[in-house]
């Protein structure tokens, strides 16, 4: 992740467009591309949304706005002096006391709604 941080860095440096990337503007940049990649699923069913039932060009359409999705989350934690595979791993805990698999396994109802 250092080495796409580092080339993200040296891509907006050599464009000039860091005065762009505040944290801000990121964002909403990154919703933009998350609503890209939405509709690509938006009328699909749910069996044809599994990876067997999408034709190679949804796929290589998914796979790239999930790449400018994880682009833009990366360039946006950088700004922000965030260290992202921390900030998962600690989510993940706090996941896992959220929702204990005694409660929660095969069970798709939030954890406060019960």
């Amino acid at each position: 992740m250092d080495e796409i941080r580092d080339k993200l860095r040296a891509f907006a440096e050599e464009r000039d467009w860091d005065q762009f990337h505040t944290p801000k503007n990121l964002v909403m940049a990154l919703s933009g591309e998350v609503g890209e990649l939405t509709e690509i699923f938006q009328w699909l069913s749910t069996e044809e949304s599994k990876k067997e039932k999408l034709t190679p060009e949804q796929c290589l359409s998914i796979e790239e706005e999930i790449a400018d999705v994880y682009l833009y989350l990366i360039r946006l934690a950088d700004k922000l002096d965030i260290d992202v595979e921390k900030a998962a791993l600690q989510k993940l805990k706090i996941n896992a006391e959220k929702y204990p698999v005694a409660l929660s396994k095969s069970n798709a109802v939030k954890y406060n709604k019960r």
